[in-house]
């Protein structure tokens, strides 16, 4: 089976990564990887080791190695040896601790008119309904009071029933 990539390097890029498994102020995945084009190189002055010894030398599977050759024919050493950066930006923060405090006071109130307790969906649309938040969803609601430890049961949000002890 022919393999999909070819790694040739040049002069240059040999010395460069041979420099980089030299030296000690190399991050991990970086090493890995130079080391890995340095065994994978088909040219003159490399070993040309096939996709699977490479994978069990450096301890990752043959798919990282495939996405590694990938990479360097593709987009060039530069892209090989470092971390893509994500296209989209990370989601940003949609419920931050005010928004916490304030349902858990609302879990820790009265029930409303006709209910013994709060639920999840009511607490859900509440929130939207007190313009906490433009939307939210009950699961949303569900793992915030999970995550503080407070379920909805009265026992847990500070309405203890007595017990009546008999008089004797």
């Amino acid at each position: 089976m022919n393999p999909r990539y070819r790694v040739t390097l040049t002069e240059q890029e040999r010395q460069e990564l041979e420099t980089l498994t030299k030296t000690a102020k190399t991050n991990a995945k970086r090493f890995l990887y130079a080391r890995s084009l340095l065994l994978c190189d088909a040219g003159p002055q490399g070993p040309a080791w096939t996709v699977a010894d490479t994978a069990e030398a450096m301890g990752v599977t043959p798919r990282t190695i495939e996405h590694l050759k990938k990479r360097f024919v593709e987009e060039g050493l530069a892209a090989a040896l470092d971390r893509r950066q994500p296209e989209k930006p990370p989601r940003g923060v949609t419920f931050d601790g005010a928004f916490e405090a304030r349902l858990i006071a609302l879990a820790c109130s009265e029930a409303p008119e006709g209910r013994r307790r709060w639920t999840i969906r009511l607490l859900a649309e509440k929130a939207v309904e007190l313009k906490l938040a433009q939307s939210v969803s009950h699961m949303t609601i569900q793992r915030l009071l999970k995550k503080t430890n407070l379920n909805l049961t009265s026992e847990s949000i500070g309405k203890f029933r007595r017990k009546r002890v008999p008089h004797s």
